[in-house]
């Protein structure tokens, strides 16, 4: 059985019907990533009502308001395992009041993981110094670094700070070969799987709307790429997604 460890089921214009597409396809487990507050209660719902699918909430960086603080009130809804996405991303941001803002919602989510006692999901994009700088002042936080695409170097820091590495199907592009390379060298133990649904469609259905279905594509990749079967795998990335988000075990 399959885990996609990040996908946004609420975006997908049949939710329901893409989950039992994912069920059909020996994905059993699937973790919906609330990222702003206007769309929280239909990650929540569909995680209260779908088998198998867990929430995180948070806010990502593209829609920071500079106040995260709304996240603590839907901590202990039912079946939230994580805060996040949360993060950085420089690569659309360029002004630096707006980048100064993504930076004090980072901070302030990382402090509510904190206290919470819950794992994070970072996102990171062109802002591998200041990502990891904020990290680094959380000491006790942990958590994943989602639908990573930064160097192995900025990999090993995580790795090294108890994160954990998702990799998602932009490793079956043609263009990914830094990808391929953490895929291929993140440890057993600290690695997971994703779709980022519905986007980043993995190959052969690069070019649609993606789906948790097709988590199954990126496995087989980052399985011939580690040189193990699909079912080891699959049997790994799903053990390491119970224990990360252990309220989910």
């Amino acid at each position: 059985m399959f885990v996609d460890s990040h996908c946004h089921l609420n975006y997908l214009t049949d939710p329901v019907q893409a989950w039992q597409r994912a069920q059909s396809n020996d994905v059993a487990t699937a973790l919906c990533i609330g990222v702003e507050e206007s769309a929280i209660t239909e990650v929540l719902t569909l995680a209260r009502e779908l088998p198998g699918v867990w929430a995180s909430v948070g806010e990502h960086p593209g829609s920071c308001s500079g106040d995260a603080t709304w996240v603590q009130q839907h901590l202990n809804a039912p079946r939230v395992v994580a805060v996040g996405e949360m993060g950085l991303d420089y690569h659309y941001e360029k002004d630096p009041k707006k980048q100064a803002l993504q930076r004090h919602t980072f901070a302030q989510q990382l402090e509510i993981a904190q206290q919470h006692n819950l794992p994070v999901i970072i996102h990171t994009r062109t802002a591998q110094a200041d990502t990891l700088a904020l990290m680094r002042e959380f000491p006790g936080v942990i958590g994943v670094m989602h639908c990573f695409t930064e160097s192995w170097a900025m990999a090993k820091q995580a790795l090294d700070m108890g994160y954990f590495v998702s990799i998602s199907g932009i490793v079956t592009f043609k263009n990914a070969a830094q990808v391929r390379e953490v895929a291929s060298q993140v440890p057993a133990d600290r690695l997971l799987i994703e779709t980022d649904a519905p986007w980043l469609a993995p190959v052969p259905h690069r070019g649609h709307k993606n789906e948790p279905a097709w988590v199954t594509h990126t496995a087989a990749c980052v399985a011939d790429l580690r040189g193990v079967s699909v079912e080891e795998l699959a049997a790994t990335t799903r053990q390491n997604f119970f224990l990360l988000f252990d309220r989910a075990a």
